[in-house]
Order: C-alpha cells, then sequence, then structure tokens
C-alpha cells in the first residue's frame, strides 16, 4: 500500500493523486477496477481491502493500516465475509470523521431493498456490476472517467 503525509507532496493541490478504497472480496473484480484505473488519465492510488472489517480498520488507522490516509473516494461491494456493506456504510455515514467521503456502492445485487437501504445510508451511487465481463469492463471505464474527471470531490478529510 501506498501512502503519503497528506498527498500532496511535492505535487500541487490541483494535481494530488485521488485516493480511491477499494473495498471487494472478488479477485477478478479487483482486477478489473485497477485495469480501468490504470488506463485512465488521472493520477491516483487505490488502496484495495478484502472485507468490512478490514475497511473500517483502514479508515480509522487501525493495526497495519495505521499510517494509512483517508480516501477521496470508496467502491464499496456489499456481499463481503465478516461484514457486509450496508454496516460498513452506515458506519462510515455516521462518523464525523468519514461521512463527507462519497461511497458508491459497487455489487452484483440489484435487489430492490439493497438499493433502497443503500441510498438510506447515503450512498453516493449505487452501481450493479453487469455479469457480462466486458460490459463490466465498460461500465468501469465510464465510471472513471465520470468519478475523476467529471465529479468535483470534496477536499480531502485529514482527520
Amino acid at each position: 500500500m501506498s501512502t503519503h503525509a497528506n498527498g500532496m507532496g511535492t505535487h500541487q493541490a490541483s494535481v494530488r493523486p485521488v485516493e480511491i478504497l477499494l473495498v471487494e472480496d472478488d479477485r477478478s473484480d479487483v482486477r478489473l477496477v485497477q485495469e480501468a484505473l490504470r488506463e485512465g488519465q488521472v493520477p491516483h492510488h487505490l488502496h484495495v481491502v478484502r472485507d468490512g472489517v478490514e475497511a473500517l480498520a483502514f479508515l480509522r488507522g487501525e493495526g497495519e493500516y495505521e499510517s494509512a490516509i483517508l480516501p477521496d473516494l470508496i467502491l464499496l461491494d456489499l456481499k463481503m465475509p465478516k461484514k457486509g456493506g450496508l454496516e460498513v456504510l452506515k458506519e462510515i455515514k455516521n462518523s464525523d470523521v468519514l461521512r463527507r467521503i462519497p461511497v458508491i456502492v459497487l455489487t452484483t445485487s440489484d435487489a430492490p431493498e439493497d438499493v433502497a437501504r443503500a441510498y438510506e445510508l447515503q450512498a453516493s451511487l449505487y452501481v450493479t456490476k453487469p455479469s457480462d465481463l466486458d460490459e463490466f469492463d465498460r461500465m468501469l471505464r465510464v465510471m472513471r472517467d465520470f468519478c475523476l474527471t467529471v465529479v468535483k470531490l470534496p477536499p480531502r478529510v485529514l482527520g
């Protein structure tokens, strides 16, 4: 994992890398996200954790993540071992330090109750992963371009 004291280094604030936390237990989905981001033009650092417990440890700077900086954007799967994505989302949005971080739910579930609950818990976007790999790859590229070049992310939380 790459970390930086404040993400700025010698870069100006306008060109600092976007810090992204991917919370995903499926290794093939992790690879697809990595590829989509790698091919983009926006400097970024992608941090990957495999379950909800790890995600919260990362966000709280606990244990092996004590030097982790808070992300600018979180990509969150819902169906994970140990602690599910909706529980993680609830804890993020109940935290004074974390609640400003945009969270995009990126999941296989298109269940109306999951969609409704995610938005009730203040998810920024809810995206259902297509089952077709080519379509999933295309969707990731569109999402990358939209989230990293069109959308204005909030200032980094230094919490």
